[in-house]
């Protein structure tokens, strides 16, 4: 098993500030993982993954010209679990004490990683740790939000990709 699983998010940022969504096109997922993850290509992306398994996001822009970046990425809860983000209280188990800026089971990582929430742009890589109490078999659906230049339409998300646990 590979100890880490990478996720690319492939944007057509002009495209989807046109139409201004990331769908009809405009959002491309792949994954490396070792495991037949489902709906490679699409913005419905389900990476199966183990519990221990560390999992990286990147965002890249289809124009070179046209910047993109992760503003945040939160789990919806599922299952009776709380959601968690994979910027701060990463991915942490139901009932344990959140932190922020960094918790110990997920992070942002970049150049501008900053002290408050709404200042993360210019990360490159989002990083958490499944956590093991994800049950096997059970996609766990997570908000993939999207930083686009400036301005009211800039901030795009998705609620369509997902993990598995095997």
């Amino acid at each position: 098993m590979k100890t880490q699983v990478n996720i690319i998010a492939v944007v057509d940022v002009i495209g989807a500030l046109s139409v201004k969504t990331l769908l009809d096109g405009n959002l491309c997922m792949v994954d490396d993982g070792a495991f037949d993850s489902a709906h490679q290509g699409t913005a419905d992306l389900v990476t199966v993954v183990k519990p221990g398994q560390v999992v990286s996001w990147t965002a890249l822009a289809l124009d070179l010209q046209t910047p993109v970046e992760i503003k945040n990425i939160s789990f919806a809860p599922a299952n009776g679990h709380n959601g968690a983000a994979a910027s701060g209280p990463a991915m942490s188990p139901p009932g344990a004490q959140q932190t922020t800026n960094g918790g110990a089971q997920g992070q942002a990582h970049g150049q501008g990683q900053e002290e408050s929430e709404g200042d993360k742009l210019d990360l490159d890589v989002w990083t958490g740790v499944v956590p093991h109490w994800m049950t096997p078999g059970v996609p766990y659906q997570y908000r993939l939000e999207l930083q686009m230049y400036e301005g009211s339409n800039s901030v795009m998300s998705i609620d369509s990709p997902a993990l598995m646990c095997q």
